[in-house]
């Protein structure tokens, strides 16, 4: 697995062997940055269930401030930790070895990535009920395609569904309100 763009482009991450995490796809990945590219810049970028890390190290590879890394197992945690010391980059990062549905609502981001493991459709409504109070940019949510997630939660709403292959990217804005 390659970093695609930015300051640490081409630069190889240490991955895991297991069937603990679901990497996201280059193309995916590449995909969702291309729409968010303007976003990125600055911003704290907050990469849940983040397996070996690679989103928030996209995120940050393309001008992120800073990324928080929220992942429950020890060993993908490990890597995490592993990829951020081998780009020397750890003084950007916040590694938090937990439950995403836990500790999210003590999470401040401007944009949020999740994407849980396919066969844990019950995180999904969880989490996003639980953003849906924060006054993100953005959310997005990478999903199988079989799984239909809502126009809105909370005050969270659905502006646009990526298609790539089987998967899906609904991305999700805040809307206060009293809009």
């Amino acid at each position: 697995m390659r970093v695609i763009a930015g300051k640490f482009r081409r630069r190889v991450l240490q991955s895991l062997e297991s069937s603990e995490t679901r990497p996201m796809l280059g193309r995916m990945r590449q995909t969702m940055f291309d729409v968010l590219q303007r976003e990125i810049p600055g911003r704290v970028f907050a990469d849940l269930y983040a397996g070996t890390g690679a989103v928030g190290i996209e995120a940050l590879s393309r001008g992120a401030a800073s990324a928080v890394f929220v992942e429950s197992s020890q060993r993908a945690v490990t890597v995490i930790r592993n990829n951020l010391a081998a780009l020397e980059i750890t003084d950007q990062a916040e590694v938090r070895t937990a439950q995403v549905q836990e500790i999210v609502e003590g999470i401040d981001a401007d944009i949020y990535f999740l994407g849980p493991p396919y066969e844990a459709t019950n995180e999904y409504v969880g989490v996003l009920r639980r953003l849906s109070t924060k006054p993100a940019e953005w959310v997005i949510a990478q999903h199988g395609r079989e799984l239909e997630l809502s126009e809105r939660y909370g005050d969270l709403n659905r502006v646009r569904v990526i298609k790539v292959g089987g998967n899906r990217l609904s991305l999700f804005r805040y809307q206060s309100p009293d809009r």
